[in-house]
């Protein structure tokens, strides 16, 4: 298993930009109130350099790995889900939902479906149930349907990250681990953006979404990186 320290020397430098980029989104903390391409752009920049991140690996290492070819993909259909968000008062909340539920599609599909892990599974099935279950007096019209929809995505894609992360008998690496806490970064995001826009106010709302979204993104685009370090093992070997 590779080091923490081996991890830091060899990833940190690439996420420099990611860092830069999120500091810029929460130091100009842009007001939603008046949606932009402008703001759009700022939400968007740091998705853009996790882009950046996977191809600073090389275009060989996307060929060769169908799993960073999913998590790329999923990161292009966040950033657009992003930027259709900047104007859901506008009526384009559907259109970010649906991005974000290809995403999940995306990244239950890098994760894979093995181990199973019933018991995660079960554990994430009631968390989804009781999350649609809070949410489902305030619901109306088609969000009744389409919010259950994303959940049980959501809930599938959390499933399949936290299943592949075994802790028994050392079976599991660092790239796993990233895989799952993203996972559920993203869930706690989303379930935040869901409790405020259909409950109530969540205090600092904004603030808590988007330090978990950009969170989750990171140490989802960090979880494949452990093919190419298989790949470097073995050529090693």
């Amino acid at each position: 298993m590779v080091s923490p320290v081996t991890v830091v020397k060899s990833e940190g430098p690439k996420l420099v930009p990611f860092f830069k980029a999120t500091c810029v989104y929460f130091v100009l903390w842009l007001p939603t109130s008046s949606p932009s391409w402008f703001s759009a752009l700022i939400k968007c920049l740091p998705i853009f350099c996790l882009w950046m991140f996977l191809l600073a690996h090389g275009f060989s290492f996307l060929g060769a790995s169908s799993n960073a070819r999913k998590i790329f993909a999923g990161l292009v259909f966040s950033a657009l889900g992003d930027a259709f968000l900047i104007w859901q008062e506008q009526g384009y909340f559907v259109h970010g939902l649906l991005m974000f539920a290809i995403t999940h599609i995306l990244y239950s599909s890098a994760f894979g479906m093995k181990p199973v892990n019933v018991i995660a599974g079960l554990v994430v099935t009631a968390v989804s149930s009781v999350s649609y279950l809070l949410l489902y007096p305030y619901l109306s019209g088609p969000f009744t349907y389409l919010v259950a929809v994303y959940i049980g995505l959501i809930g599938f894609m959390g499933w399949r990250a936290v299943a592949g992360l075994q802790l028994a008998n050392d079976l599991w690496t660092w790239t796993k681990l990233c895989a799952c806490l993203g996972a559920v970064l993203f869930m706690v995001s989303d379930l935040t953006i869901a409790v405020n826009k259909f409950c109530f106010p969540v205090p600092h709302s904004r603030a808590i979404i988007m330090a978990t979204y950009y969170a989750a993104q990171m140490l989802i685009s960090l979880s494949v990186v452990e093919c190419q370090d298989a790949q470097g093992a073995r050529k090693r070997a």
